[in-house]
């Protein structure tokens, strides 16, 4: 997009130099102009400069316009480049490919003056608006995730004052599961995901009694069918969301307690019906549960709950992320440190 009294750069894309020079003789009181004499540089100039718009001639030797066109089209960093299709009058030019390939327009040889500025112009400025249409689609976007990633954090500490817990809770829980999914082979998106929907795991316990989360003792039956509706409490407090933030955010707190073997809560899923993310989720929140000092337990030495996760794979957990976490414990053992 032109910035202040920056000029915008037009790149030419023909075989013949006299076609080049005679465009360039139009435009260049008015644009920086830049040029190719074949497909191959023009693709390396397209990617390395990334013009404002390209006119390219449609027959020319090794690569023609149209499969320069479909690379440029293709490639994420000149998807956008608005090109106009120069081509000759006696040409039979495909109109309908052209457009297909994503081209704005085209243009005759031999070129009027008066077209060539006035379709130059019009397609910068439409390219203009599309781009900064998009900065104002991506702004509010970016706003939009900000409250609910603020929703999401006020709602994680909201049920650890009801638990009784302190908020490196969530911090650790976090972490580790960021720590492991990094282990298990998910991308950054999606290990920034696990950071920012790992509070809402047990977000439910802010509808479960303190008199039945805070019980220094083992729960009765009826205790314990109560604590278990946190999980569908949770699921329903967050919704079924339209984000993928907050179907994460619902896939986390309805399945944490999901166990690999079948006899987990609330569903009684086995395997791999359980989401991988309430698969990653519990493997975390299970191991913080057993180095952390609850009503009811003392804390237990790290070495002892790690070997009881892995004790627990193709049981309680999934073996998979059983290994990932085994793999991940260097980091998850420095949050531990870290986040007392």
């Amino acid at each position: 997009m032109n910035a202040g009294n920056e000029r915008e750069t037009v790149f030419i894309v023909d075989d013949v130099v006299e076609n080049i020079d005679v465009i360039n003789g139009l435009l260049h009181n008015d644009y920086n102009i830049k040029f190719a004499t074949n497909g191959k540089m023009a693709i390396s100039i397209a990617r390395k400069f990334i013009p404002d718009i390209i006119l390219l001639d449609i027959i020319m030797p090794e690569m023609d316009g149209f499969e320069v066109a479909t690379i440029l089209k293709a490639d994420p960093l000149t998807h956008d480049i608005p090109i106009i299709f120069v081509t000759s009058r006696d040409e039979d030019f495909d109109e309908v490919r052209g457009f297909e390939l994503g081209a704005v327009d085209y243009i005759t040889k031999p070129i009027s003056p008066v077209v060539l500025k006035g379709r130059i112009k019009t397609h910068l400025a439409l390219s203009n608006q599309k781009k900064y249409l998009a900065t104002q689609v991506k702004d509010k976007t970016k706003e939009l995730i900000d409250a609910q990633l603020e929703i999401i954090r006020k709602l994680g500490i909201a049920a650890e004052y009801k638990d009784n817990e302190t908020g490196n809770h969530i911090v650790r829980m976090s972490k580790f599961c960021y720590y492991i999914a990094k282990a298990y082979g998910f991308d950054q998106e999606k290990m920034d995901l696990f950071l920012h929907v790992a509070p809402m795991h047990d977000v439910g316990k802010i509808g479960i009694p303190e008199v039945v989360i805070q019980k220094p003792g083992k729960l009765n039956k009826d205790e314990w069918e109560t604590m278990k509706n946190h999980c569908q409490i949770g699921a329903d407090i967050i919704g079924e969301g339209t984000t993928e933030l907050m179907r994460a955010s619902r896939i986390v707190a309805f399945g944490h307690h999901e166990k690999w073997n079948g006899n987990g809560y609330p569903q009684g899923l086995k395997g791999e019906e359980i989401h991988i993310y309430a698969r990653i989720v519990a493997i975390a929140d299970v191991f913080d549960a057993l180095i952390s000092s609850r009503p009811y337990k003392d804390a237990w030495e790290v070495d002892t709950a790690v070997k009881y996760i892995e004790s627990e794979a193709g049981e309680h957990f999934d073996p998979e992320v059983v290994a990932a976490f085994i793999k991940a414990l260097p980091d998850i053992l420095d949050t531990v440190s870290q986040y007392k």
